[in-house]
């Protein structure tokens, strides 16, 4: 993930607690730990992460294929909400998610989601296993 402008003032010091799931708990080593970073948005705060962590390919999806999987039911022909896809760049792969204090980030701000000292900001990818 490069380095974009997230809206963030990158003089700033921000601390939160992260939390991993699954894929992403195991290549961090940790489910739970707490990372400081310039900025303050969660933009930034991913950027810093990846920089550190090996993570971002668990996380972020790059092409169309990654981002979706084949529904088990088809879907109504008029479907209810609002249907958007994230701008490129702040996709997350299938299954994986990114929450803010419970919050999944597409119902917030996306990337330029502000994050305060204390934050929690989790990244999800679960085991899914088939029979």
């Amino acid at each position: 993930m490069e380095r974009s402008d997230w809206g963030g003032d990158l003089t700033k010091t921000t601390t939160v607690a992260v939390r991993c799931t699954g894929h992403v708990r195991d290549a961090v080593g940790a489910h739970e730990l707490t990372y400081s970073f310039a900025g303050e948005t969660l933009g930034d705060f991913l950027a810093a992460f990846f920089e550190a962590y090996d993570v971002e390919e668990l996380v972020l999806a790059t092409t169309p294929e990654e981002e979706t999987t084949d529904g088990w039911a088809d879907p109504p022909e008029e479907l209810p909400g609002t249907w958007s896809r994230n701008p490129p760049g702040e996709r997350t792969r299938r299954f994986a998610r990114i929450t803010i204090n419970g919050t999944f980030n597409v119902h917030l701000d996306g990337f330029r989601t502000k994050l305060e000292d204390g934050d929690r900001v989790a990244m999800m990818n679960p085991f899914v296993f088939c029979f």
